[in-house]
């Protein structure tokens, strides 16, 4: 779970840091405010897309199970792990 968290975030981020290169190819200080202030809400959205966008590909991409999930369950007095059937 804190690893899906982690890849989520860093997957946010992507845009900013994205911006923060172009602005030192474009020799501005990434550290001034003054220039990202325009930019943050869209790099902001820009972020929020890439991960709902993650979300999507995950979901339609991600394997099916036709049949139900078998519980973990005891048989002949022995512990049968859950598993998709």
């Amino acid at each position: 779970m804190a690893r899906a968290l982690i890849d989520d975030i860093l997957l946010f981020l992507v845009p900013f840091g994205l911006f923060a290169v172009w602005l030192v190819l474009r020799q501005r200080s990434p550290l001034r405010w003054i220039h990202w202030s325009d930019h943050a809400a869209r790099l902001a959205i820009a972020g929020a897309a890439l991960v709902i966008l993650s979300f999507l590909a995950v979901a339609l991409t991600a394997e099916r199970h036709r049949d139900g999930f078998v519980p973990t369950h005891i048989e002949n007095g022995r512990v049968v792990p859950g598993q998709f059937r």
